[in-house]
C-alpha cells in the first residue's frame, strides 16, 4: 500500500435498519483488505446483531469477524460520543459507510438534524465533501423515504439499496451478501474478490 490516503480510516456505522449480514460481512472484507476502521454501531444497530446473527455484544463481534484483526485495524466509538475523532472535520477519513442505514437515520442526516455520533459523522462527510455511502434495506419505500434519500444524493452521498442482483446465479445466502458488499466495497476503493465481475475469468473469486 504506498497511497497514504489508503491507511486513512474508513467509518463502518450499523444501525438498526434489517441487514445484519451485509454489515458484518463487510467488516469481515474490510479486515481482510487491511483496511482501518472506525466502528460506531448504534443500540439499536446492537439489537439488529443479536436478532439476525446472535452476534450479542461487541465482544461477540470481535469473536466473530477474528480477534487478531479486529484488535489490529478497528477502533471502537460510542454512537453516544458525538465528541470522538469521526465528529470534526479536521480528521483525516478515507469514507464512511452505513450499512445496514435505518430511515430515521437517513432522514436526520438528510435534514443535518444530527443527534448521534453516526449521524454527526456523516454530517461531516457531506460537509467536508467526502464519500459517504448508505445502504437502506426497506421496501417498500414511502413518498418521505424517497424524498431524504434524494436529498441525500444532491448532497453528494452514495445512496446504494441492499438490492442483490441475480445475473451471477447465486446458489446461496452468502452469494447474495457478497453482491451487495462488493458494490459497497467497490465505491469506497477497496479491492476485493468477493464476486466475479461481469465478462471476468470464472477464477476470480479464487485470485
Amino acid at each position: 500500500m504506498t497511497d497514504s490516503r489508503v491507511m486513512h480510516p474508513i467509518v463502518l456505522a450499523i444501525t438498526g435498519a434489517s441487514g445484519a449480514p451485509y454489515a458484518v460481512r463487510l467488516l469481515e472484507s474490510l479486515l481482510h483488505a487491511e483496511r482501518r476502521v472506525w466502528l460506531v454501531v448504534s443500540g439499536h444497530g446492537f439489537r439488529l446483531l443479536q436478532t439476525e446473527m446472535q452476534i450479542a455484544d461487541l465482544a461477540a463481534l470481535r469473536a466473530h469477524v477474528g480477534a487478531t484483526a479486529f484488535d489490529r485495524w478497528v477502533t471502537v466509538f460510542s454512537d453516544q460520543d458525538r465528541g470522538a475523532s469521526p465528529a470534526s472535520g479536521s480528521t483525516r477519513m478515507h469514507g464512511m459507510v452505513i450499512c445496514p442505514c435505518s430511515m430515521g437515520t437517513i432522514a436526520s442526516i438528510s435534514q443535518g438534524t444530527s443527534r448521534s455520533l453516526v449521524e454527526r459523522a456523516a454530517d461531516v462527510m457531506l460537509k467536508e465533501r467526502r464519500r459517504l455511502v448508505v445502504v437502506p434495506r426497506e421496501t417498500p419505500y414511502s413518498v418521505v423515504h424517497l424524498e431524504n434519500m434524494l436529498r441525500l444524493t444532491q448532497a453528494g452521498a452514495i445512496v446504494m439499496p441492499a438490492s442483490p442482483g441475480f445475473y451471477h446465479q447465486p446458489t446461496a445466502i452468502d452469494d447474495l451478501v457478497n453482491f451487495v458488499v462488493a458494490r459497497i466495497l467497490d465505491h469506497l476503493d477497496v479491492e476485493h474478490t468477493l464476486v466475479r465481475r461481469w465478462g471476468g475469468e470464472p477464477d476470480a473469486l479464487n485470485a
